[in-house]
């Protein structure tokens, strides 16, 4: 016999005491797993952002139904088997503290779809909500976009989306992790998009000599030393390669800034999510002119830089680029 202890079962009440039934209605589900994530203060942000939210995700996908559909199945009632397979799911989010993604092996994504899975980030770029429009108004022309990079793409999302929206173009999806490279190839497959996405193993461009885009994009890890150290559970549950950005967090933006402006195209544009690093960046890069591009949580996280002004930089400092 074992001499492991055997891991609680999940509780029958949630924080309101209220027990559950036999046989609940799915918002009779939902209360209890909201006060279930409630009491476990777990942490949020690989999707969603309040624990209903991610209990109403959860159930769902438990139950087979559409994921953004919750009010037309709230008087829906649970047999035996889908009571006992929604505790399960709902246990493992709490106890195991893994992202809602990891436990579905799903992600989603200004309402795409994405397979991912431990090997890779959980997708959440703000990049994703400039891509629909084409970087509308910020790119003159998005019609002469025919060739776009996406550095670090873990799985491949924003290449994605980048071929969804500029869809004359060829898009190369880049990243040092062959393993994120192969649930990145699994996303272009389900897109039907393997003609026009190449997951590329690179660390960062240096695989990619001599090739040069109208459009690169990046959303790399940017995550400081100090935060690094006090990550929630859930976030050291992903690949720490894909997060960490060095003392400052800015490592390897430095070395994107230092190396794009050879791979961009004459009139090309650089795009590059950078988390709450803006004033660290400013301060290293006084003469830079930035142009921080309106997402949903402000002007802080994403900027632009064309190919002339990475040029111009270059030619007036006659450096490489490089943080003071």
């Amino acid at each position: 016999m074992s001499g492991r202890k055997r891991r609680a079962e999940p509780p029958e009440s949630g924080k309101r005491g209220k027990p559950l039934s036999a046989s609940p209605t799915l918002r009779e589900m939902l209360r209890f797993a909201e006060d279930r994530i409630l009491t476990a203060n777990v942490s949020f942000g690989h999707g969603t952002d309040n624990a209903r939210d991610e209990a109403a995700y959860l159930l769902l996908y438990s139950l087979g139904l559409p994921p953004h559909d919750l009010k037309s199945f709230l008087g829906r009632k649970l047999n035996a088997a889908e009571r006992e397979l929604a505790l399960k799911l709902i246990d493992r989010r709490v106890t195991e503290r893994l992202p809602a993604a990891y436990l579905t092996r799903e992600a989603w994504l200004r309402g795409h779809r994405f397979c991912v899975d431990s090997r890779v980030i959980v997708p959440r770029s703000f990049i994703a909500e400039l891509l629909p429009a084409g970087l509308d108004p910020w790119l003159a022309d998005p019609d002469t976009v025919r060739s776009v990079l996406d550095l670090g793409t873990g799985s491949g999302c924003l290449a994605i989306l980048a071929a969804l929206a500029f869809v004359d173009a060829q898009v190369d999806a880049a990243d040092i992790s062959t393993d994120a490279l192969e649930v990145a190839r699994q996303n272009v497959d389900e897109y039907g998009l393997a003609s026009r996405v190449r997951p590329v193993a690179s660390d960062l461009f240096n695989s990619l000599a001599g090739r040069r885009y109208d459009l690169i994009i990046a959303n790399p890890p940017y995550v400081d030393a100090k935060s690094m150290r006090s990550l929630p559970a859930e976030y050291r549950t992903e690949p720490i390669l894909a997060l960490a950005g060095g003392r400052d967090g800015l490592s390897v933006v430095t070395r994107i800034l230092r190396q794009a402006g050879q791979h961009l195209s004459a009139n090309g544009t650089l795009v590059v999510e950078i988390g709450h690093n803006r004033a660290a960046l400013e301060k290293s890069y006084p003469h830079l002119a930035f142009t921080w591009l309106e997402v949903s949580a402000g002007n802080e996280f994403v900027f632009l830089l064309t190919a002339e002004q990475l040029q111009e930089y270059r030619s007036r400092t006659k450096l490489p680029l490089r943080s003071k």
